[in-house]
């Protein structure tokens, strides 16, 4: 009697959540909650695309172990820097100022060094690319008098 109900019931926790491949959406997101460390600029690529780059200030939590003595080093601060290709977000981007507490969601790319680059160059050494999503605005920055 249960049989048909139990084989019904197996072949549907077989079944695949999305018939598409997971491969195609495979993503590497980073989140952050910071202050924009000063306004975003107005950039150009070399072949005269325009984009804007701004910068977020984390505070690294929790802060570092304490020392031996007792005594607590200061929790660092890490300083990301991203950019945005997108012509209506850059308008948006463009009105906000440093100081403000913004909610940001950026794609993650990792880019390995040009093995006949200089180390001491940029192009030598491994870079992380932050392509902006998405930001929101938590608190606007304290009026300057």
């Amino acid at each position: 009697m249960f049989s048909a109900a139990r084989q019904a019931f197996s072949n549907a926790q077989r079944r695949a959540f999305s018939t598409t491949s997971s491969r195609s959406y495979d993503v590497a997101k980073l989140i952050l909650i910071g202050r924009l460390g000063k306004d975003p600029e107005v950039r150009t690529t070399k072949s005269d695309r325009e984009y804007v780059s701004y910068t977020v200030a984390t505070t690294n939590y929790p802060p570092p172990p304490p020392n031996p003595d007792g005594s607590r080093p200061e929790a660092g601060t890490s300083w990301h820097n991203i950019i945005s290709f997108s012509p209506a977000q850059n308008n948006y981007l463009k009105t906000l100022n440093k100081g403000a507490q913004v909610y940001v969601e950026a794609n993650f790319e990792l880019r390995e060094p040009d093995v006949n680059a200089d180390s001491s160059t940029s192009a030598g050494q491994r870079q992380i690319f932050l392509r902006h999503e998405s930001i929101r605005v938590i608190r606007a920055p304290p009026s300057q008098n």
